[in-house]
């Protein structure tokens, strides 16, 4: 039955007229996508929201709204810099800009400080202790995108070209006898942000199809079996992206820049590595079968179904994040698993459609032959053919050393990846946006500028706002006394309820770092202690408390919350997925010990590699649970794939004989993926975006131990150690070998 609906299926694909119809229906399909809907890029919302209703960052930034509606735009903070002092005729200048931003606003330009009302003593007053540096504060209108945003800040840039005889904003910061004008604040970051990744986009791109390509031709050494999976993915990524541009449009997902761009690295990475599975069986298949279409009949059946496993298992994964409650986490679900599923069913339908019309023709000018084929061009071209010894490939010297040594291996292979995990416990962590921006970054050298020469909280106060049942409140001077406070602003009452008040409270250090995140819970227990002081009951549910560091704090810890919730259940779908396949609890089992392993390993070495060798003094909070979904999913690719060929040989002939020519004919393929795979990863680490960077060294490095160390060492030698009970409790399989042993 089997081999039936094999056949049947490897002649829709690979037949005469069947590979034509398949090329011609992926082409048909991608064009009327194209025409019909948008492209994904046109629908991504850089807006979405991160954080649940529920959280006190959310909850205070609502009431913000209703009660506080002039501070609840997005503030921009004008930091204006001169390293011998800010001179009287720059203040008149500044003045002018101010006067003319008031009586022609910018794009989505809410308010501004009218410094040209101030008289000059006055305005003198606003400059730091050193009077090099001044601070003029503006907000855009609340809604405005970030879009809207970065064309208000590009208009402010334009005013004051207009008005300064340099343009302060292209001045370094080492001009020390040069104005400087540096947009910070949180209008300036998210614009910074934005702008990074569409800086990205084009080369990342660019940087992932030339990496691949480059790796296919230096290991397959042919042009045009290199720019087959290429085809693939290409005709793949016409399909998926407006795909995602429609369900983006018709509301019923939102992705953003990250989502995209880490997007197309797992498309062409993995699919590139699924294509790989089917190449390699094929290239095989052509040595022994003359006809090119019972060698693809005979690569499907023996790939087709390690290759939709593999997919499916990252699949299933991905679309875990649903259950992301952070909205940057979440928005990753959809775009990756669908790019995933398509690529998935590309890679056995188009891409055997493919390499079935360029046939032989595909390896050139390494063309695979059978012996007969060989001999027959031989006699034509008159010359007598040299009968090769074939020697034992490296595959199987490697396999036969897995079978003689195998606790040797696992005892060093253990060791080597848990020296490097117990490195992952040391890890710092942080969720300081600045801190992803290049030091030259006009927003973050804004921030820089405010730290060194005012209060650093000055540029993102935390606010908290009060239900004080009209009861006289003491919270501003018992707030202004503890330690880690520099400043308290005189309450504002609320619009429609006066009983509702807010203060801004500038934190002493710098409000996007851990220190000031860690300082909230205690901010919040000590005013609520002081409002039950002056009398007003149920204080728990009357303090809220907003700004970036609640944002930040409120992130880091919803952040955790999700990775207790996705991590189990991923590993649990993955559990699941491998006993349907292999039933076999013990390889189950054995097979996600390893693959963990390797995850918490790649943690520790990637923080060694950043930490030691590049001077990182933390990663991004959010990584680990972004790692672990890609090294733990496509790690178990790669071990599937193996192990596949290793029960599928324990059928016809004895346990050790399997593994080891399972090892050998897996090793190539597996290997050349891993590099293409951890290569696609490794572009990341080019782009300005130290998230990025950060989260394609980690997964980069996983990639890599899974490749070298996990599934050529460590999974065969557990294998050879367990023996049969490796297939337990699977009679069928039990039996296979028990019977190919006494052969």
């Amino acid at each position: 039955m089997e081999k039936k609906w094999i056949e049947r299926y490897g002649n829709a694909v690979s037949g005469k007229k069947g590979r034509w119809l398949v090329l011609l229906a992926w082409i048909v399909l991608a064009a009327v996508l194209n025409v019909t809907l948008p492209q994904a890029n046109s629908q991504k919302n850089e807006m979405a929201p991160n954080l649940e209703e529920e959280t006190w960052s959310e909850q205070a930034n609502k009431i913000a709204e209703k009660e506080f509606p002039a501070s609840s735009g997005t503030p921009a903070l004008l930091t204006w810099y001169r390293a011998s002092g800010i001179t009287d005729n720059d203040l008149s200048l500044i003045q002018q800009f101010t006067k003319d931003a008031t009586e022609n606003p910018v794009s989505s330009q809410d308010t501004i400080v009218p410094f040209y009302q101030f008289p000059l003593p006055v305005l003198k007053e606003q400059l730091s202790k050193d009077g090099t540096t001044l601070i003029l504060p503006l907000s855009f209108k609340k809604g405005a995108d970030k879009e809207e945003i970065a064309e208000g800040i590009k208009q402010l840039k334009d005013k004051s070209a207009s008005i300064f005889s340099t343009d302060p904003t292209k001045a370094k910061i080492k001009d020390a006898n040069k104005l400087i004008l540096r947009v910070t604040g949180p209008a300036g970051i998210a614009q910074d942000a934005t702008e990074l990744f569409s800086q990205g986009d084009l080369s990342l791109l660019l940087g992932t199809v030339a990496i691949v390509l480059v790796l296919l031709l230096v290991i397959y050494r042919s042009p045009i079996l290199a720019f087959i999976p290429l085809l693939g993915v290409g005709i793949a990524y016409g399909v998926i992206s407006p795909i995602l541009g429609g369900i983006g449009k018709a509301g019923w997902v939102v992705f953003d820049s990250q989502a995209l761009s880490i997007m197309t690295v797992l498309l062409f990475g993995a699919g590139t590595d699924y294509c790989l599975f089917l190449i390699s069986r094929f290239r095989s298949y052509l040595e022994v079968e003359k006809d090119k279409r019972v060698a693809m009949i005979r690569s499907l059946k023996g790939s087709s179904g390690a290759i939709a496993m593999s997919g499916l298992t990252v699949v299933f994964s991905l679309l875990v994040l649903l259950l992301s409650k952070y909205g940057a986490i979440h928005r990753f679900a959809i775009p990756f698993s669908v790019s995933i599923l398509i690529m998935m069913i590309a890679s056995l339908t188009l891409i055997p459609a493919l390499l079935s019309i360029f046939g032989r023709v595909s390896f050139f000018p390494l063309i695979p032959r059978t012996t007969e084929m060989q001999e027959e061009r031989a006699r034509k071209k008159g010359k007598s053919i040299l009968v090769k010894r074939k020697k034992e490939g490296f595959g199987l010297k490697l396999g036969n050393f897995i079978i003689k040594r195998p606790k040797l291996l696992m005892t060093a292979t253990i060791l080597f990846l848990g020296v490097f995990a117990l490195f992952s416990t040391k890890i710092q962590y942080t969720y300081d946006t600045l801190s992803s921006f290049p030091e030259d970054m006009p927003s973050r050298e804004g921030f820089d500028l405010i730290a060194e020469h005012f209060n650093p909280g000055e540029l993102a106060p935390v606010q908290v706002i009060l239900q004080t049942d009209g009861k006289e409140s003491s919270v501003k001077t018992g707030v202004e006394k503890l330690p880690y406070v520099a400043h308290v602003s005189d309450p504002n009452q609320g619009a429609q309820d006066q009983n509702i008040v807010s203060y801004n409270v500038e934190l002493d250090v710098n409000p996007y770092s851990n220190e000031a995140m860690d300082y909230i819970p205690d901010l919040r227990k000590k005013i609520e202690s002081i409002m039950k002081n002056d009398g007003i009951a149920d204080t728990s549910k009357k303090v809220w408390i907003g700004g970036q560091t609640a944002v930040q704090f409120d992130t880091r810890q919803m952040t955790t919350d999700d990775a207790f919730v996705i991590i189990p259940i991923v590993i649990g779908i993955i559990a699941l997925l491998l006993l349907v396949y292999l039933r076999s609890i013990t390889s189950m089992l054995y097979l996600i010990g390893t693959v963990l392993l390797s995850y918490f390993s790649a943690l520790g070495l990637g923080w060694v590699v950043l930490h030691y060798l590049f001077d990182v003094d933390a990663i991004q909070g959010f990584i680990p649970l972004y790692s672990f979904v890609f090294i733990v999913a496509l790690g178990e690719d790669y071990n599937i794939f193996m192990i596949s060929s290793i029960w599928k040989k324990s059928k016809e002939m004895p346990l050790l004989q399997a593994i080891k020519e399972g090892v050998a004919e897996s090793g190539a393929v597996i290997t050349s993926a891993g590099l293409i795979l951890a290569g696609t990863f490794a572009i990341l680490t080019t782009l300005p975006i130290q998230v990025l960077v950060h989260f394609g060294t980690i997964t980069a490095i996983g990639v890599l131990l899974d490749t070298f160390i996990v599934r050529p060492l460590l999974v065969p030698a557990l294998t050879v150690l367990l023996g049969k009970w490796a297939f337990w409790p699977s009679k069928r399989n039990l039996v296979a070998v028990e019977r190919n042993t006494e052969k």
